[in-house]
């Protein structure tokens, strides 16, 4: 039986009545309220390191399963039943939003994202449609809304999007992502076009991620996973107005998360976004970082994901660092610092989320 029937006997969650959700640990964490113990939650938590997940995959290629809001849903419930965690988060891709611009993607076997037709030009920019993206991404509305019925209705559903700068990186540099030569260069040399780029893709996400929270995502995170290819001043001016613009139309429909990785530096300045919750990578020290943001945001992370490749007493002795550096206080999330790696076991997966639950109780009474 598939994990989608067997959540059948599961009564209907009504799409826009969250009030239930709301009150669940991850809702609360959010709003930096007091809840009985940690959440946890782990970026690519349905992926190939589960069974589960690959004889799903075998029946599709990763476009195609993405495409298929009834695979699409089966795995997004997978990690729900097996580990555990408390929240799902949709199956997609943050780049399923170029398409409708008239980006060619595709994804190669051990190379990742490719697109054909990348960015290069001012006249490359725009020649880009500025299109509206709810149709063409149906499909990704009709998983969260597929998944929202099936998940019990105290369990939380995140849905996410690429941020504006990181959609524009892979644009330029072609799918995959080395040192942003291009990006930057693109960046400092054509500023009007780097603005038209930008802006068309926030007034992109914007409209995704809000049809995702009316479809029934009850929290939205924000993957702008090559922000720390920026120093500060960059980040200031060529980015952050716009990464301001799409969090600020999206933070008062639901809960929303901006997660980049090696962003120290720039941690202050995505405060400055306004979201309820910045995601920490490893690199991060939680407890220092945390104070330097005066607590005024809620706090996702941060165990690096190879820790899960070594053995328990590692897994036990790093996640008790991450739990004391929390101190108990409202507000955090626990989350790996980016997303599992496919060679890990998944037993220390499900290791982790029981630990979390144990420890995190223990820490908050």
């Amino acid at each position: 039986m598939s994990t989608l029937n067997s959540h059948s006997n599961i009564a209907e969650h009504s799409i826009g009545l969250k009030d239930t959700a709301s009150n669940s640990s991850i809702m609360l964490a959010c709003r930096q309220q007091a809840c009985s113990y940690t959440p946890i939650w782990l970026m690519r938590q349905a992926g190939r390191y589960m069974t589960s997940y690959r004889k799903v995959r075998s029946k599709a290629e990763f476009l195609e399963l993405c495409k298929n809001p009834d695979l699409a849903t089966e795995v997004t419930l997978l990690p729900v039943d097996e580990l555990g965690v408390d929240a799902a988060i949709i199956f997609a891709d943050i780049l399923l939003i170029l398409e409708p611009l008239g980006v060619q993607l595709r994804f190669a076997a051990g190379e990742g994202p490719i697109i054909d037709n990348p960015v290069r030009t001012e006249s490359d920019v725009y020649n880009l449609q500025q299109v509206s993206v709810a149709d063409p991404l149906s499909y990704v509305f009709d998983t969260i809304r597929k998944s929202r019925r099936a998940l019990k209705s105290d369990l939380p559903l995140i849905g996410f999007s690429g941020a504006p700068f990181t959609l524009a990186a892979y644009l330029i540099e072609g799918g995959k992502v080395g040192n942003l030569a291009r990006t930057k260069t693109f960046m400092y040399k054509y500023p009007d076009a780097w603005s038209h780029l930008l802006s068309l893709l926030t007034n992109a996400c914007i409209e995704y991620l809000s049809e995702q929270i009316k479809s029934g995502a009850d929290i939205v995170q924000i993957f702008d996973s090559w922000l720390g290819y920026l120093s500060p001043a960059d980040f200031n001016q060529y980015v952050l107005p716009y990464s301001k613009m799409l969090v600020a139309t999206v933070k008062d429909l639901a809960p929303t998360i901006y997660f980049g990785t090696d962003t120290c530096s720039l941690l202050d300045l995505i405060k400055q976004t306004e979201c309820q919750v910045i995601g920490l990578d490893w690199r991060a020290d939680l407890s220092l970082e945390w104070e330097k943001l005066d607590y005024q945001v809620a706090i996702q992370g941060n165990l690096d994901p190879i820790v899960l490749l070594s053995d328990r007493e590692n897994i036990d002795r790093q996640t008790k660092r991450i739990l004391a550096q929390a101190q108990g206080r409202p507000g955090h999330i626990f989350n790996l610092g980016h997303g599992v790696l496919p060679e890990t076991p998944i037993d220390n997966v499900k290791y982790l989320v029981e630990l979390v639950h144990k420890l995190g109780r223990t820490t908050k009474q």
